[in-house]
C-alpha cells in the first residue's frame, strides 16, 4: 500500500533567513537539504501532488542555473512548498520578475570544453561573423531532433539533425554548426549534407581534434522572433565507435530528443541517459535506456540549462 507523505510545516519562528529573504535557489536547497530528501525522492512526492518536473529542472533550479518562469513552473513551486512543509507561497514570492523587451546576450560559455578539442574552438572563432562574439548569438535554439545510425561494427554512419531556431534580434541567416568526432576518426572524410531550411557555407576540419565546424545559410534574413526550421546529415566515412553522444546546450532549449539507432548484431550492454553541467564533472542524472524491439533507444530531455546533454553507450 503507497501513503501519500505529509510534511511537517515550519512555524514562523523555524523558517531561516535565507527561506524569507532568498534568493530563490538558496531558499529551496536550504528547504530540500532540512527535508532530507535527494531529487529523485523529491521528484517522487512532487508526483505524488499530481505534479510532474524532471529531475534535472530541480537540479538547476537549487544551483540557480534556471529559474521558475512559466505558469506550469509556478505549479510546480507551490507543489514543492506544500512537500517542503513551507508556508505558503514562500517561494513564488522569492522568484524574480519576468523581463520583457530586448535582452542584453548573457548566454554563458562552456570553457571548460575547450581543453580536448581546442584545435576546433579555433576553427569556431575562425568562422564567427563577428571577432571576439560567441557564434549563434543572434539565436536561441528551441528545439533539437538528432538520430544516429551505428553499423555492424558499432561505428557511426549516420548523423540527422532537425532544429529549430528562434532569432533573438532581426537579421540572422545562418547557423554555426560545430562537430566534435572521436579520437581517431578520419574527420575529413565526413560529408555534409543540407537537407531543407539551409545550404552548406563555408568548412572548416581539424585532422589534430577529428573535429569540423561548418556555416548553414538561410535563404534570407529572419526577424527578431522569427522561427527557422532546418535540418542536415552528416556521413563519417572513417568513424571509430563511439562510447557516447551528446549535444552541447549553450543556452536555454525547450526540448531535445536524441534517438540512437543500432545494427542487431553490434548492440551496446547499455545506454546511459545523461547530463552534466560540465565535461570533467559526474552526470546530474544518469538514467537506462531499454532498445525497443527496433533496436532503438530514446533518450528526451526537456527544459535544459547550459551544460552536456546525451547518451553514455557501454558496450562491454
Amino acid at each position: 500500500m503507497h501513503q501519500r507523505s505529509v510534511a511537517v510545516r515550519w512555524s514562523a519562528g523555524e523558517v531561516p533567513g535565507v527561506v524569507r529573504s532568498g534568493p530563490f535557489h538558496r531558499a529551496l536547497a536550504e528547504a530540500v537539504d532540512r527535508r532530507g530528501l535527494s531529487l529523485s525522492r523529491l521528484r517522487a512526492h512532487l508526483a505524488a501532488h499530481g505534479v510532474s518536473v524532471a529531475e534535472s529542472t530541480l537540479s538547476y533550479w537549487q544551483r540557480g542555473l534556471r529559474s521558475p518562469s512559466t505558469p506550469r513552473s509556478l505549479d510546480v513551486v507551490r507543489a514543492l512548498e506544500a512537500v517542503l512543509g513551507l508556508p505558503p507561497d514562500s517561494l513564488v514570492v522569492l522568484i524574480g520578475p519576468h523581463r520583457s523587451g530586448v535582452e542584453v546576450d548573457r548566454r554563458p560559455s562552456l570553457p571548460e570544453l575547450q581543453h580536448s578539442w581546442a584545435e576546433t574552438c579555433a576553427l569556431r572563432e575562425e568562422l564567427c561573423a563577428t571577432p571576439g562574439a560567441s557564434e549563434n548569438a543572434d539565436l536561441d535554439v528551441a528545439t533539437v531532433v538528432d538520430e544516429l545510425a551505428l553499423g555492424a561494427e558499432g561505428r557511426t554512419e549516420e548523423i540527422s539533425s532537425t532544429m529549430v531556431v528562434r532569432a533573438r534580434r532581426p537579421g540572422p541567416d545562418s547557423f554555426l554548426v560545430t562537430h566534435q568526432d572521436e579520437d581517431g576518426s578520419d574527420v575529413t572524410a565526413t560529408t555534409i549534407v543540407a537537407v531543407d531550411g539551409c545550404r552548406v557555407g563555408r568548412v572548416r576540419r581539424s585532422v589534430q581534434s577529428a573535429g569540423m565546424v561548418f556555416e548553414l545559410l538561410f535563404d534570407r534574413s529572419l526577424a527578431a522572433g522569427e522561427t527557422h526550421t532546418f535540418g542536415f546529415t552528416l556521413r563519417p566515412a572513417a568513424s571509430v565507435r563511439p562510447d557516447s553522444f551528446h549535444r552541447i546546450v549553450r543556452s536555454r532549449m525547450s526540448a531535445y530528443l536524441l534517438r540512437l539507432h543500432f545494427d542487431p548484431a553490434a548492440l551496446p550492454a547499455r545506454c546511459l541517459r545523461t547530463i552534466r553541467p560540465r565535461e570533467d564533472l559526474a552526470p546530474l542524472v544518469r538514467e537506462p535506456l531499454f532498445c525497443a524491439p527496433g533496436t532503438t533507444a530514446s533518450a528526451y530531455f526537456e527544459e535544459l540549462g547550459v551544460g552536456i546533454a546525451g547518451v553514455d553507450l557501454i558496450w562491454d
